[in-house]
């Protein structure tokens, strides 16, 4: 017995789908949302700009740990930060992110 034919299907699927290295770096972001102390600093800083030792205390942790993962959420492009004196205030680089956080509390709680 003969399949049916997927020619047309996969060229069209093969046409839009993003070059590797682009999937990549959209695989790399995802990841940095596999750790829940992640998600807890995302999380806290959707609700507000926070310096390093609050999100410490808050999360009960080291100022070295939240920096840490300051750094790995600055570099994924999620947070961003600005000085004010000698405190450093983090929060959520763009709507993007609140977008994404709110569109997977969603899904998980359906």
């Amino acid at each position: 017995m003969k399949g049916h034919d997927h020619t047309k299907l996969l060229y069209d699927v093969n046409s839009q789908m993003p070059k590797d290295e682009v999937l990549a770096g959209l695989s790399e972001l995802f990841a940095v949302f596999g750790d829940s102390t992640r998600i807890k600093i995302l999380w806290a800083l959707f609700e507000s700009e926070m310096c390093v030792c609050a999100i410490a205390e808050l999360l009960h942790m080291t100022q070295s740990a939240i920096s840490h993962q300051l750094k790995l959420l600055k570099h994924a492009k999620l947070v961003g930060c600005r000085r004010e004196g000698k405190t450093v205030y983090y929060y959520l680089a763009d709507d993007h992110v609140r977008s994404i956080i709110d569109q997977g509390m969603e899904h998980i709680s359906e």
